[in-house]
């Protein structure tokens, strides 16, 4: 007799792509609730099927600098930008992981990028630029 009690999403290997925007979506209400673990939790399979996916990627960067997981930040941020090198907010994100990592001068190069990219006021007062 076969098992034919549901799979979540997020451990099924034959989910749909529309299961993935429900995940993601799922996530980012995660988030924005301050569970970021279940986020992570929730990106990881849309990341396995997609791992092209920059905005999924930016998600689960999020999620873990919210969970104080400052080196799995640090390296989704960094595919972020390796990806999409203009994009201000993964600098400016990677730029307060640096800070909190205790990297004031890796911090203050993204700080800048971020604010050159766009001069947003919160990034061109952290990218201190008169000083």
């Amino acid at each position: 007799m076969s098992d034919t009690t549901p799979q979540s999403s997020s451990s099924s290997s034959s989910a749909s792509p529309e299961t993935h925007v429900i995940d993601y979506r799922a996530a980012e209400q995660l988030l924005a609730a301050r569970d970021p673990r279940g986020a992570v939790k929730l990106l990881d399979s849309v990341i396995a099927a997609h791992p092209e996916n920059t905005a999924a990627r930016l998600l689960r960067a999020r999620a873990f600098f919210a969970a104080a997981q400052l080196r799995p930040a640090q390296l989704e941020f960094e595919l972020v930008l390796e990806r999409e090198p203009d994009n201000a907010y993964a600098h400016f994100a990677l730029a307060r992981t640096h800070q909190r990592s205790g990297r004031p001068e890796q911090a203050r190069k993204h700080f800048r990028l971020a604010a050159a990219l766009d001069p947003q006021p919160e990034y061109l007062e952290a990218a201190r630029f008169e000083q």
